[in-house]
C-alpha cells in the first residue's frame, strides 16, 4: 500500500503478541495496510488464502487509495484495486499454500458481460465469465438500477472458479484480459485461493433428490415441487435428504421443518433460480413462520451453495436465501450469494445457529434477526460486499434476547454497518474482525432505532462487545455533513439507560472519521477497558449527545484534529477516568464546523480545522447538526432535516398533533431568518403547515421566538418558507399543530441563518 511505513508482516506480529494491544511504533499509515485476516485470534477461520491485488506482480493501474463514496476505491478491500484496461494485461498472485480454485472480486463497467482468463505462466486454465448485472446501484435508498438516477455505487461483484488441478505453493495465477470488445476495463480487487475438497458422498439411508425424486441437476427445469416432496418425505420418516452435485433451479421456497437437507459441500451443490414471470418469487429454504405452523424447529442445513439471482432491492419481496422462522436449528458451511439477504429470520425463534459460512454480493443485508429472535449466534462466517447491514438484529416490537455474533469478518458493508444491534437484551458481540465501511455507517453499532425499537425491546441487559478488531470503519453519511464513528451509539428512540454496555480489549485502527461517537439522545452505562484508538481521520471522541461513561485503559494515538475531542454537549459528555487513559483527553474540546478528515494520517502534530471553535461560521448555522423529535413516521426521522439535502425528509408520528423538532446549533447563535423546506418535487402539493418556533439557551427551558401561525409550502416557490427572528439560541423547536396536506409535521430542511 502507498505510504506504508513498516512490513505488514510487522504489523500483524504486533496483534499476534498483544491482540488486545497494539502499540504502533510508527504512523497509523501502517494500519491503513493491515488486511481483516491479519488479526490473529479474531474473525472467521476460513478456508481461502486471500491476496489483495494491489500486493500481486501487475501491469495494470491502481485505483489509488481513496474512501471518498461513489470511488472505485471507497468500496475496495484495502481501498485499492487494480485497473486493466487493455489486452494482455493482468494482476499475477503467487500461492502461499496449494489450491485449486480462486474466488476473485472485480467491477466492470455498469451493462457489461464479459470474460477473464485464468493462467498460470504461459498456460490457460479457463475462461471465467463476467457481468455487472448484479453490481451499479444508483440513487437514493432504497436505490434503482437507473444510471439516470445519478449517484452509482455497490460495484464490485465476485466470481469463482476450479481450476481442475491442485497447483503447489509457490505457483503464479493469473487473471488477465484476453480482449477489452466486451467490456473497456476490469477492475480487480483481490483473489481468495483455496483447495476444495472432492464432493460429499450419500449419507447412509439418506434420501437422494436425484435418485429418489427426479430432481434436475442441469438446472435445466425447475425443480421446486420435487424437493419440496423429497424435504417432506425426510421429515416424516426422519432421513437425512441429500442434494448430490448439481446445479439445480427453484422457483420458490423450499419449505423445511424437522429435517436435515445436506449437499455435497459449496462448491459441488448449487441451489438457484428465480421465477421467470413472478419475479418475488425465488430460491430459498424457508422455515414455517409464525402464524403459519411456525417455527419450524430442529431443521439443519449444510454442505452446499444458494447462489441467487437477484439484481435489484425490493424489500418486499422475499427473495433471500433463508428466512421464516427455525427455532433449535442451525445453518452450516453454506455460500449465499446473489439473494436479497442472505438469511432475514422473523421471530419470534429460538436458538437458531449460522456458522462456518460465507455471505457474499447480497443487495441488502447479510443476515438480520428481526422480531423477536433469542438465544440465537452466527459464528465463524465471513461476510463481504453487503447491500446493507452485514450482520443486525432488530428488535421490531418484539424483544431479542440472549443473541450474539462471534467470531466473524465482516468486510465492505456497501450501505451500513459491518455488525449492529437494534434494541435487545443481553447482547454478545465479539472476537469479530470489522473493516472497510462505506457509508451511513459504522464498524459496531448500537442503537435504539428503527420502528419498534423503544421501550421493553430498547437496548436493556447487560451487552458485551469484547475483542473485536475494527478496521477503516466509519466513514461518511450522505444525509448527514459529518462523518460516523467506528464505534457509535445512536439512540434515536429513547435513551439508551439501565443498560450495562461493556466494549473490551478492543482495537479501533485508521477510522475514516471519529473513532468512537454518540448522537440522538444520551447514552448511560457505557465501560470501556482496554480499547486501543490507533489513527483516526477527525476525532477520538464524538459527542453529538450527552452520553455517560467509564474509560479504564482507553489510548489514542494518530488522532487527525487536534484538540482529538468533539463535544458541543458541554458537561454533557461525562467520562470517568479510571485510570491508564490517553489521547483523548482535552480540557477544551471542539465544538465547531467539521473539519475534512485526513485519511491514513501520519502528522504527529494534528492540524487545527479551518474555522477556529467559537467563530461562527458562514451560510447554514443548522447544517449537519443534531435534530430530536417527538416522533417520527418510519424511517423519516428527524436527522433529515439537517442533511442538506432537500430530497430527504422528517414526518413526524401521523394524527397526533402537536409533534415538535428541535435542533441543537451547538453554541448560542445570534440568529435573523429561519428557512424550512419541504421537498421540491411538484409531487409535494400546495400546504399549509401550522407551527410555532420556540428557543432556549440551556436546552430545557424555552420561550416562544414566534407565536402559532400558518406558513405555506408552494411547489411553484420551490417548497420553501422564510420565518425573519431576531434572536439568541442555542437550541431551536418548531412546534407543528396542523398541516393541511398530511397528518403530520413534515419538514426536508431546517436551516438557520446569521443574516
Amino acid at each position: 500500500m502507498a505510504n506504508r511505513t513498516a512490513p505488514l508482516a510487522a504489523v500483524a506480529a504486533v496483534l499476534a503478541a498483544a491482540v488486545t494491544t497494539v502499540i504502533w511504533q510508527s504512523p497509523p499509515a501502517q494500519a491503513a495496510g493491515l488486511s481483516p485476516f491479519d488479526v490473529a485470534g479474531r474473525g472467521a477461520t476460513v478456508p481461502f488464502t486471500e491476496i489483495e491485488a494491489e500486493r500481486a506482480t501487475t501491469n495494470g493501474t491502481s485505483t489509488g487509495t481513496d474512501r471518498t463514496y461513489g470511488t472505485l476505491s471507497s468500496e475496495a478491500s484495502g481501498r485499492e484495486a487494480i485497473t486493466l484496461d487493455a489486452a494482455g494485461e493482468y494482476v499475477e498472485f503467487t500461492l502461499t499454500k496449494p489450491a485449486n480454485a480462486v474466488t476473485f472480486r472485480y467491477s466492470v463497467p455498469d451493462g457489461r458481460t464479459a470474460s477473464l482468463d485464468l493462467r498460470t505462466g504461459s498456460t490457460f486454465l479457463r475462461t471465467v465469465p463476467v457481468t455487472s448485472k448484479y453490481a451499479w446501484y444508483y440513487g437514493y435508498y432504497p436505490f434503482t438500477n437507473n444510471p439516470g438516477d445519478g449517484r452509482p455505487h455497490h460495484f464490485y461483484d465476485e466470481a469463482r472458479a476450479l481450476f481442475g488441478t491442485t497447483y503447489p505453493a509457490g505457483t503464479k495465477i493469473r487473471i488477465q484480459v484476453s480482449s477489452t470488445a466486451q467490456s473497456p476495463s476490469f477492475t480487480i480487487d483481490l483473489a481468495d485461493f483455496e483447495n476444495v475438497p472432492g464432493p460429499i458422498g450419500r449419507p447412509s439411508g439418506a434420501i437422494d433428490v436425484v435418485a429418489d425424486y427426479g430432481a434436475d441437476p442441469t438446472g435445466a427445469t425447475d425443480s421446486t415441487a420435487k424437493f419440496q416432496a423429497a424435504v417432506n418425505a425426510g421429515a416424516s420418516s426422519g432421513r437425512v435428504v441429500y442434494v448430490p452435485p448439481g446445479t439445480f433451479t427453484l422457483y420458490s421456497h423450499v419449505i423445511v421443518d424437522r429435517v436435515t437437507l445436506a449437499g455435497a459441500g459449496p462448491w459441488h451443490t448449487v441451489l438457484g433460480g428465480r421465477h421467470p414471470t413472478q419475479r418475488d418469487q425465488a430460491a430459498g429454504i424457508y422455515g414455517k413462520y409464525n402464524g403459519q405452523g411456525g417455527p419450524s424447529q430442529n431443521v439443519v442445513v449444510k454442505d452446499l451453495a444458494i447462489i441467487g439471482d437477484i439484481a435489484e432491492r425490493v424489500d418486499e419481496h422475499q427473495v433471500n436465501a433463508f428466512g421464516g422462522a427455525m427455532s433449535n436449528s442451525t445453518i452450516d458451511n453454506v455460500w449465499m450469494q446473489h439473494t436479497k439477504v442472505g438469511a432475514w429470520m422473523d421471530g419470534p425463534m429460538d436458538r437458531f445457529t449460522i456458522r462456518n459460512s460465507r455471505i457474499l454480493d447480497q443487495t441488502a443485508d447479510g443476515v438480520n434477526f428481526h422480531i423477536g429472535v433469542t438465544n440465537s449466534t452466527v459464528t465463524n462466517t465471513f461476510v463481504r460486499n453487503t447491500g446493507d447491514d452485514g450482520l443486525a438484529m432488530w428488535a421490531e416490537n418484539t424483544p431479542n434476547v440472549g443473541n450474539s455474533f462471534t467470531r466473524n469478518t465482516v468486510v465492505a458493508p456497501i450501505l451500513a454497518n459491518n455488525i449492529v444491534s437494534y434494541g435487545g437484551r443481553d447482547i454478545t458481540i465479539s472476537d469479530n474482525v470489522m473493516a472497510e465501511t462505506v457509508t451511513n455507517g459504522g464498524g459496531l453499532h448500537v442503537a435504539n432505532r428503527y420502528p419498534g425499537v423503544t421501550g421493553p425491546t430498547a437496548v436493556a441487559g447487560t451487552w458485551t462487545l469484547a475483542r473485536n478488531t475494527l478496521i477503516r470503519t466509519g466513514n461518511s453519511d450522505y444525509n448527514w455533513n459529518f462523518g460516523i464513528g467506528a464505534l457509535w451509539f445512536w439512540p434515536d428512540q429513547g435513551a439508551i439507560t439501565g443498560a450495562t454496555i461493556n466494549v473490551t480489549d478492543t482495537d479501533i485502527l485508521d477510522s475514516s472519521y471519529s473513532a468512537i461517537q454518540w448522537i440522538g439522545n444520551s447514552t448511560s452505562g457505557l465501560n470501556l477497558t482496554n480499547v486501543t484508538i490507533a489513527g483516526a481521520g477527525t476525532f477520538a471522541l464524538q459527542a453529538q449527545a450527552p452520553a455517560t461513561a467509564r474509560f479504564t485503559n482507553v489510548r489514542a494515538t494518530g488522532i487527525a484534529q487536534n484538540p482529538p475531542t468533539y463535544n458541543c454537549t458541554g458537561s454533557g459528555l461525562a467520562i470517568t477516568d479510571g485510570g491508564g487513559n490517553s489521547g483523548w483527553q482535552t480540557p477544551t474540546p471542539y465544538c465547531g464546523p467539521w473539519p475534512a478528515p485526513q485519511w491514513g494520517n501520519t502528522t504527529t502534530t494534528p492540524s487545527t480545522p479551518s474555522t477556529p471553535p467559537g467563530t461562527p461560521p458562514a451560510g447554514n448555522l443548522a447544517a449537519g447538526r443534531t435534530a430530536t423529535a417527538t416522533g417520527q413516521a418510519d424511517v423519516y426521522g428527524p436527522g433529515n432535516a439537517t442533511d442538506g439535502n432537500a430530497n430527504t425528509y422528517w414526518e413526524s408520528t401521523n394524527n397526533a398533533f402537536p409533534q415538535s423538532i428541535t435542533v441543537d446549533l451547538g453554541q448560542s447563535r445570534s440568529l435573523a431568518r429561519l428557512v424550512l423546506k419541504l421537498p421540491p418535487a411538484t409531487a409535494w402539493a400546495t400546504r399549509t403547515q401550522t407551527l410555532s418556533v420556540l428557543g432556549s439557551t440551556d436546552g430545557s427551558s424555552y420561550s416562544t421566538v414566534k407565536a402559532s401561525a400558518g406558513y405555506t409550502f408552494n411547489p411553484a416557490g420551490g417548497n420553501t418558507v422564510t420565518i425573519p427572528v431576531a434572536t439568541t439560541q442555542r437550541y431551536l423547536r418548531l412546534t407543528f399543530t396542523g398541516n393541511t396536506g398530511w397528518p403530520a409535521g413534515q419538514l426536508s430542511e431546517f436551516e438557520a441563518y446569521a443574516s
